[in-house]
């Protein structure tokens, strides 16, 4: 994959960014892509959303295409967007979202923080706290959108929503499962190395 890392970037210029890089690459123009980015605090609601939001929220909120319900970004969330030919690679949806769960449960561990994957949930969870959320939409047979992995960020604004269905004490970050403060720079290269091998397995399937 094509990694693209941006820093901390305003989220309606990403989701814009986002839905350019999937007409590149239903043209051809570029190859699978991977879009690490952190965001100002921002509430987003996929299309699925059905929990009313508080009125006044601090932070502005966005109805976007992605599958799953309300969440939460800020610093120190690493957000990443998969731009892949999911047709190219032979996957189903759903296969595709296992395979991203699968890349952040290898992330997580090599932190030395046990995950897991929970039946009837998508993303990924340890010692009973989500650290990492998940949703896509597809264009094409490209996805865009993707995942949300908590490493050392404030959770308090999950408190004012239902986070993907969810009680805000649900919530967690690597950091504070570790004991010990994790920078997302390292998770950045953690994920880059994790994805390489997960999406292999496809490439060669």
């Amino acid at each position: 994959m094509d990694v693209r890392d941006l820093g901390l970037r305003d989220y309606a210029e990403v989701w814009a960014l986002q839905k350019e890089l999937v007409e590149a690459r239903l043209s051809g123009a570029i190859a699978d892509a991977l879009v690490l980015v952190e965001h100002p605090p921002v509430y987003t609601r996929g299309r699925s959303a059905r929990t009313p939001l508080p009125p006044g929220l601090p932070y502005p909120v966005y109805d976007i295409e992605r599958g799953g319900d309300v969440t939460f970004h800020a610093p120190g969330q690493l957000v990443g967007y998969p731009i892949v030919d999911l047709n190219g690679l032979g996957l189903w949806v759903g296969t595709f979202i296992r395979k991203i769960e699968t890349a952040l449960i290898a992330a997580v561990e090599a932190e030395g923080v046990a995950a897991e994957r929970i039946p009837g949930f998508t993303g990924v969870w340890s010692r009973g706290k989500k650290v990492a959320s998940i949703g896509i939409a597809v264009r094409g047979g490209v996805s865009y959108h993707g995942f949300a992995l908590n490493v050392d960020m404030n959770l308090a604004p999950f408190g004012w929503i239902r986070p993907c269905k969810l009680e805000s004490a649900e919530m967690s970050t690597l950091s504070r499962l570790a004991g010990r403060p994790i920078p997302v720079a390292r998770m950045k290269d953690r994920v880059v190395r994790a994805f390489e091998e997960s999406f292999a397995t496809a490439v060669s399937a």
